[in-house]
C-alpha cells in the first residue's frame, strides 16, 4: 500500500502543478476577450482567430483542471444523503462511483477522442472560419484532459481504499472553500514582490 500511496502522491502533485498553471489561462482568456472587444468597437475590426483562441483557452481550463478539481474534492456533488453518512460510508460510495462511473467514462472518452485528434492532425485540418486556427490543438486537449482526470480518479481510489482499510487519513475532508482564492492572492503577492 505504501507504493500505491507514493503513486497517489505523484499523481496529486502532477494535477496540482497542472491546475495551478492552467488556471492562469482564465486571465489570458479575459485579456484576449477584452482586447478583441476593444478592437472591434474602436477600430470596427474583428478576428475569428481571437474568438477561437478564447474557446481554446476555455477548453484548456475546463479539461486540464478537471483532475485538479477532483483532487480538491470540489466537483459538484449531491450530498443530501451522503452528507448524513459516516466518512467511511462516504468513502465506499466514492470507491463505487469511481470504479463504475468516473473511470469507465473518463477512459472511454480518452480512448475515443484519440483517433479524432490523430485524424485532425494528419489531415492538417483548420477552422472553416476565415482566419481561423488549426483544429488539432483543441482536439488534443480532450484526451489529455481525460487522462489527467483518469489519473486523479486512480489516486482518489487509492486514498479511499487506504482510508477504509485503516491505512490512510480521511481524504474526503473538504478543503477551505476560499483556499483557491487565498492561493491565487498569495501567488500574485509573491509575483509583485519579485518584481520590486
Amino acid at each position: 500500500m505504501r507504493m500505491l500511496m507514493r503513486l497517489s502522491a505523484l499523481i496529486d502533485a502532477l494535477n496540482e502543478r497542472v491546475g495551478k498553471t492552467v488556471y492562469w489561462l482564465v486571465l489570458v482568456a479575459v485579456l484576449v476577450s477584452a482586447g478583441n472587444a476593444i478592437v472591434r468597437k474602436v477600430f470596427n475590426m474583428s478576428s475569428n482567430a481571437f474568438l477561437e483562441l478564447q474557446w481554446y483557452l476555455f477548453s484548456a481550463v475546463f479539461l486540464f483542471t478537471s483532475g485538479f478539481t477532483l483532487l480538491r474534492n470540489e466537483h459538484v456533488r449531491i450530498d443530501v444523503l451522503a452528507g448524513m453518512l459516516s466518512p467511511r460510508k462516504q468513502a465506499w460510495i466514492d470507491i463505487f462511483g469511481t470504479l463504475f462511473f468516473l473511470l469507465p467514462m473518463a477512459l472511454l472518452l480518452m480512448w475515443l477522442s484519440w483517433p479524432i485528434f490523430i485524424r485532425t492532425y494528419t489531415h492538417g485540418e483548420i477552422s472553416t472560419n476565415a482566419g481561423g486556427l488549426l483544429i488539432w490543438p483543441a482536439r488534443l486537449m480532450v484526451p489529455i484532459g481525460f487522462a489527467l482526470l483518469s489519473l486523479q480518479g486512480i489516486s482518489e481510489l487509492i486514498k479511499r481504499i487506504a482510508f477504509v482499510t485503516g491505512r490512510g487519513p480521511d481524504p474526503i475532508k473538504r478543503h477551505d472553500p476560499l483556499a483557491a482564492e487565498k492561493e491565487l492572492a498569495e501567488e500574485i503577492r509573491k509575483l509583485a514582490e519579485a518584481k520590486q
